[in-house]
């Protein structure tokens, strides 16, 4: 276990290649001090090129994935602008993690918190949890990428209503509207999370690459090619597996 910044890796069975990233500031609802916005593209840069971590958990201590940017250094996170700040720069180094990343959440899920969230590729949520956007409680516009990105999410009427209203929902309507993808009771939370995890641990981390390159539209054809290149081995693997029934070897970045 690694203890920065307010935050807590541990990475689980080695065979498993499951890391688990944990906002670790319970005292204050988790709310990112600007050292933690600051800190989080260093602590996912050498996650990305390690071949022991396949599939990243971020979630929250003590029952809270994240209440927000911390209220009383919000001068400081905002200073630099809207879409070069510290709080976006952690957000796009979290979008750009190339391997799958799933938000885990229970508690409060709000402002910064649901920015970070909806920057991980799925997102489940206990029953419990809460969701909210709430710049227009304290006279902040929301980032530029991140309101794009909870547009593409739940789509434009509803992002207005998160963003017009600042109001809290609940998991269920986060579910409906799109803002989260499962919802479990808060019991089950973790063993659907982590059994998804090792599901997709076990797959072509090639295929896994490319396809959350290609789906958040960061590949252009010649990228494309050299992805269809480079999947000729994991092809072949892939069918002699299914061929003599057993699990594939699947040998790229590992």
């Amino acid at each position: 276990m690694q203890i920065r910044n307010g935050f807590r890796l541990t990475i689980g069975d080695p065979a498993e290649h499951v890391a688990t990233l944990v906002i670790d500031r319970p005292g204050k609802r988790n709310a990112m001090s600007a050292d933690m916005w600051r800190a989080l593209p260093g602590i996912l840069e050498p996650l990305a090129a390690d071949p022991a971590v396949r599939v990243l958990v971020l979630t929250g201590a003590g029952g809270t994935f994240c209440s927000g940017a911390d209220i009383s250094e919000i001068a400081e996170l905002s200073e630099d602008g809207d879409d070069t700040g510290l709080t976006v720069t952690a957000e796009r180094a979290l979008t750009r993690f190339p391997k799958p990343v799933i938000a885990m959440i229970e508690g409060f899920c709000v402002g910064g918190g649901c920015q970070l969230a909806l920057a991980c590729d799925l997102r489940l949520a206990a029953g419990g949890a809460r969701f909210g956007i709430t710049p227009a409680k304290l006279g902040i516009v929301y980032p530029l990428s991140s309101t794009r990105r909870l547009v593409e999410h739940v789509g434009p009427s509803a992002a207005k209503s998160l963003l017009y209203t600042a109001d809290l929902i609940d998991a269920a309507r986060a579910l409906r509207i799109g803002l989260v993808d499962e919802v479990l009771p808060a019991g089950e939370l973790a063993g659907r999370v982590y059994g998804l995890a090792r599901t997709m641990a076990g797959r072509s981390q090639l295929t896994l690459a490319a396809g959350k390159e290609i789906v958040d539209g960061r590949t252009g054809e010649e990228a494309f090619r050299a992805w269809q290149k480079a999947s000729r081995e994991e092809l072949a693997e892939g069918v002699a597996a299914f061929l003599e029934r057993r699990p594939p070897r699947f040998t790229w970045g590992r």
